[in-house]
């Protein structure tokens, strides 16, 4: 008699490949994030009330879509499928390590029903410390100006010096006490 093969109690969630889309996606996640505040989410007690839904600065990048949504809960850069060769299909829950122009950064795959598949960075969460839209908004500008700059060149190091030729005992014992 054999034994059956042990089966893991959770299964990983099949890829659903992401669809490219070819216009920015700015008002698409508005809508889509609006209503699910007006849902699900307006009464938790982690949303900041102050913010609204935003969808700031989506830009292509290599051809991918890259941009910061700002939402009552949570302030994340968000990657979504251009047809280009940043986006990766992975599991929903997996985390992919992208280099970008200011280095490498961790996203976290995620698969909407409405949205579909995505990959996000949180910048904030929770907002609650956010003061309101204007401070939100700015956070966001400034994430994209990082994400999107190169990291700035360490700073050179002095050339070494040549150690002085034909260099006596006596010389340098005079050296270190400054007589000649």
């Amino acid at each position: 008699m054999t034994s059956p093969i042990r089966q893991p109690a959770i299964a990983p969630p099949p890829i659903r490949p992401a669809m490219p889309r070819a216009d920015d996606p700015s008002a698409w996640l508005e809508a889509h994030y609006r209503a699910v505040y007006a849902e699900r989410m307006a009464d938790l007690p982690f949303v900041n009330a102050a913010l609204q839904v935003e969808a700031v600065g989506f830009d292509r990048l290599r051809g991918d879509w890259l941009g910061v949504m700002v939402t009552p809960w949570f302030i994340n850069l968000f990657l979504l499928n251009g047809g280009g060769e940043l986006w990766g299909d992975i599991p929903a829950g997996q985390r992919r390590y992208l280099e970008l122009p200011c280095g490498t950064l961790q996203f976290l795959a995620d698969d909407d029903p409405v949205l579909g598949p995505y990959q996000y960075c949180p910048l904030i969460a929770p907002v609650s410390e956010v003061a309101d839209m204007a401070v939100a908004r700015q956070a966001a500008v400034d994430a994209l100006a990082t994400v999107f700059s190169r990291p700035a060149p360490p700073p050179a190091e002095a050339p070494e010096q040549a150690p002085p030729k034909n260099v006596t005992r006596r010389g340098f014992l005079r050296s270190l006490t400054g007589r000649r």
